[in-house]
């Protein structure tokens, strides 16, 4: 787990900033679940045998009642419980987004760590292939908008339960017969979750995997024709795929239309957002039942292709550093600082560091250059006196400095925002 520091927290500021604009776009909802959920809600949501609930939860029982609780490995069995424990879907479907903390305890690696973060988009009681696309052009809008590159889609389809479940059969039947293959990961998943050995990264099993028996050659008319509408969708859109018949996703509650945007650039692991449609996973966990389809990105993973392949945004600087000489004087400038915040002006003031007097002028100065600002103001105790301050530039033309008027706030408040500061 990592602090997350200035300059450093601004760009993730910026992203969060980026996405609620996108989410209105799209006309998405924000949702806020509590961190610690009962460990129940995990097992029956993900899966008992998926490596998130073998491996990776921080899972406690509470010392007052007894309870299990897990902090929250993932977002989406959260929103679903909340969405059905407040009935939300009653009087309709429902768009909503999420940013927040998750924690899996797995190994550290490039872009992910135990705690991470996650932003994700969950789209509730509605079952149209036509929104699966949409959450997927929603994630492709978003790297156009953060200047990424190289980011790839990669869909697949995992049909029915019914369908679902002939594939399995034949998929254990291939795998038994080819049982010395087979790692001891694989031989453990193989008649609890077989699907998952699809998703190996074990090279010795490539082959094996490769030529198992295709999911998408079981789907049915519906199953076949919702993933064709999916990808007739994209097409006019613009929007390029593959159909990847491995892709199965780590957790158990997706069926139909799977998904991930995917880069070479953050190595093997290279997922930054995944997702799909999950239509009984409302039911599973206690609520009526209801379709649903959604995605999560790494916002960790995410910000390290930022930074190194598109441009971020400077960290935010105040407009204006305001040098105070004389400690006594603060009360007049704090009262003028506050008057100029309220106008919009981004204001950081000098503070004395051992509360022994302001500091030297020079000092001050200096730090007034370090923080960025445009320009300092001066509140000399003669330009007090006379009720003014002197407005000095410290970018262009440094050093140019003039004497406004305190009575007259608005005019010089006015030449701070259209920065015509002279």
């Amino acid at each position: 787990m990592n602090d997350i520091l200035p300059p450093d927290s601004a760009t993730w500021e910026w992203l969060e900033a980026l996405v609620r604009d996108l989410m209105a776009t799209y006309g998405y909802r924000n949702i806020r679940t509590p961190i610690v959920e009962p460990t129940g809600l995990f097992v029956r949501g993900l899966g008992e045998v998926t490596d998130i609930v073998e491996k990776e939860m921080y899972s406690f029982e509470d010392r007052l009642n007894g309870e299990h609780l897990t902090l929250r490995p993932e977002a989406t069995a959260g929103v679903v419980r909340a969405v059905a424990e407040h009935s939300l879907l009653y009087e309709g479907g429902k768009r909503l987004y999420y940013m927040g903390p998750m924690f899996r305890h797995e190994r550290p690696q490039r872009g992910r760590y135990r705690q991470f973060h996650q932003i994700g988009a969950e789209a509730l009681g509605f079952a149209g292939a036509e929104v699966d696309a949409e959450l997927i052009l929603m994630a492709h809008t978003l790297w156009r908008r953060l200047g990424l590159e190289g980011v790839r889609l990669e869909l697949n389809s995992l049909g029915e339960p019914h369908e679902r479940k002939a594939h399995r059969e034949a998929l254990i039947a291939y795998l038994e017969a080819h049982a010395s293959q087979l790692d001891e990961d694989a031989l453990r998943r193989l008649h609890s979750n077989p699907l998952r050995i699809l998703d190996t990264k074990n090279p010795t099993m490539q082959e094996l995997v490769n030529q198992a028996p295709r999911l998408m050659d079981y789907l049915g008319e519906r199953s076949a024709a919702h993933f064709h509408q999916v990808q007739r969708i994209l097409d006019a859109a613009g929007v390029e795929w593959t159909v990847n018949p491995r892709l199965v996703r780590g957790m158990d509650y997706y069926n139909l239309t799977v998904f991930e945007f995917v880069t070479d650039r953050l190595g093997s692991q290279g997922t930054i957002c995944g997702g799909g449609r999950y239509d009984y996973l409302i039911e599973q966990i206690g609520g009526k039942a209801a379709p649903a389809v959604g995605w999560a990105l790494g916002v960790e993973r995410v910000l390290e292709l930022v930074r190194e392949h598109a441009k971020t945004p400077p960290p935010p600087v105040p407009d204006v550093y305001a040098v105070v000489p004389d400690a006594d004087s603060l009360p007049r400038v704090m009262q003028v600082l506050q008057q100029l915040r309220q106008r919009g002006i981004r204001v950081q003031m000098h503070a004395s560091a051992g509360g022994e007097g302001m500091g030297s002028m020079k000092s001050q100065f200096k730090k007034a250059d370090a923080s960025g600002a445009r320009v300092a103001l001066v509140f000399g105790a003669d330009e007090l006196a006379r009720d003014a301050v002197v407005v000095k530039q410290l970018r262009d033309g440094a050093g140019v400095q003039a004497e406004h008027s305190l009575a007259d706030l608005s005019v010089w408040v006015s030449s701070l925002q259209s920065q015509d500061l002279t």
